[in-house]
């Protein structure tokens, strides 16, 4: 499991905008590996599911497996229609004073069970993760 911190001048609430809108995804996304999602909106709760096309070409079906408006999101990718192999993205933002929050992304494969992904995970550092929360802060703090 690898974590980032930031702390971010917006409040937690234009911050969520940004990270449970999947059209606003490959603006924030620090590995450029976002295209586009197909379909849908907003993501309001879980067990709701969204679809993102990679810079490869390729389909993630992302499953929402954590949801508290305003406070934390997390999703489980999975290729379209497979159950989801195990890792998970997770957002948590913490309001620390008036148009301030700490906000938090995780890459969690503790429970990946796919091998052949093992090298890709390992990959996942703290140094990638901050790269998509400086994009994130350098949105909210303009205002999205």
């Amino acid at each position: 499991m690898v974590s980032a911190s930031r702390e971010v001048a917006a409040d937690p609430e234009a911050i969520f905008a940004l990270i449970a809108d999947p059209a606003q995804q490959p603006r924030w996304d620090g590995n450029d590996n976002l295209v586009a999602p197909l379909g849908g909106g907003r993501i309001g709760a879980v067990g709701e599911t969204f679809t993102m096309k990679t810079t490869k070409g390729n389909l993630r079906e992302n499953h929402v497996v954590e949801f508290d408006e305003g406070r934390r999101i997390a999703w489980r990718p999975a290729e379209p229609g497979l159950e989801p192999p195990g890792h998970l993205w997770r957002w948590e933002l913490a309001p620390i004073g008036p148009m301030r929050t700490l906000v938090t992304h995780t890459y969690d494969w503790t429970r990946l069970t796919d091998e052949s992904r093992f090298e890709r995970a390992r990959s996942t550092t703290a140094e990638r993760l901050q790269a998509s929360l400086d994009r994130l802060a350098t949105l909210a703090e303009r205002g999205g």
